[in-house]
């Protein structure tokens, strides 16, 4: 008798874990610090340096893992991962794997070949936990301002209040249901600035925004506010958008949703500016990686 679990600890995490050293090594840290941040023995790290460790080709292979641990590797060695954040994530990758007839599963069923017949989906555990959900969304988060530090031209789509790219659990309600960036990104002498890692409940009026959509129908998950350019409205139009102004001198709330009643399929909400109101785009979309990449798309 084999349980999935053994599969994992055998199987999984050693190919994992070397991947993930061999990435991390790669990107110049030293052995020491590498057993740091995975919470191993150095003596572990040479092992898998040196190719002691059995690595399981088909888990190495999958586009899925070698994905994670790209991402991974990228945020750990920048600090902009925790040790917690990247065990998170790998621990929603194998619960993903261990549905019925994904890669997990397969090796399960290889291994004690009687589970074949018996026509179960394997997810041991609940993959959609709270926390684990509250993860998924701050990974993508953390993925969709990735993509806007390294997009050139960028900044020159930042409003003077300045931006954020927020993102939102699959039945959020309330601002504390939506992530976003501690005091929004800032134009810092050319460089989008991201002042610290995402949190929820730290956007206001982004959220805000994201939510009245949603609450009447708008399926998004996602959003971000760039300066107004009746240009980008065009551009954004061509692209296949669909955009609806709304009055923010109005409760942002009920002129949003009724922007979204009149063009329930937009994706872009825009108000042109008022006495002390700064004219403002609001670009909606199914994830943060989702909504960045149309951003990346104008400039």
């Amino acid at each position: 008798m084999q349980f999935v679990e053994e599969i994992v600890v055998d199987e999984f995490l050693p190919t994992v874990r070397s991947l993930l050293a061999g990435d991390l090594r790669d990107r110049g840290l030293t052995q020491s610090e590498v057993a740091d941040v995975l919470g191993i023995s150095q003596s572990a790290v040479s092992k898998y340096a040196h190719g002691d460790v059995t690595v399981n080709n088909r888990i190495a292979d999958d586009d899925r893992v070698q994905e994670t641990v790209e991402e991974l590797g990228t945020g750990l060695a920048a600090g902009e991962i925790s040790p917690v954040q990247a065990l998170i994530e790998i621990e929603v990758l194998i619960r993903n794997l261990e549905a019925g007839g994904d890669l997990l599963a397969q090796l399960h069923e290889e291994a004690v070949p009687e589970l074949a017949d018996h026509g179960s989906g394997f997810r041991v555990h609940d993959p959609e936990s709270d926390l684990r959900t509250s993860e998924r969304v701050l990974s993508s988060l953390r993925r969709g301002l990735r993509i806007l530090e390294t997009t050139s031209g960028f900044t020159g789509l930042i409003p003077a209040v300045g931006s954020n790219l927020v993102a939102c659990t699959p039945d959020a309600e309330h601002v504390d249901d939506v992530a976003g960036v501690p005091g929004r990104i800032f134009d810092v002498k050319g460089q989008a600035t991201v002042p610290a890692d995402p949190e929820f409940g730290v956007s206001e009026h982004v959220a805000q925004v994201l939510l009245a959509a949603r609450r009447h129908g708008a399926d998004v998950s996602a959003g971000i506010n760039v300066t107004y350019d009746p240009e980008l409205i065009d551009e954004l139009t061509q692209r296949g958008h669909v955009a609806a102004e709304f009055d923010e001198s109005d409760d942002v709330t009920s002129s949003v949703g009724a922007a979204i009643e009149e063009q329930p399929e937009a994706s872009v909400l825009y108000q042109t500016g008022g006495m002390g109101i700064e004219p403002l785009i609001y670009v909606l979309g199914a994830d943060a990686e989702d909504v960045a990449d149309t951003i990346r798309s104008l400039v």
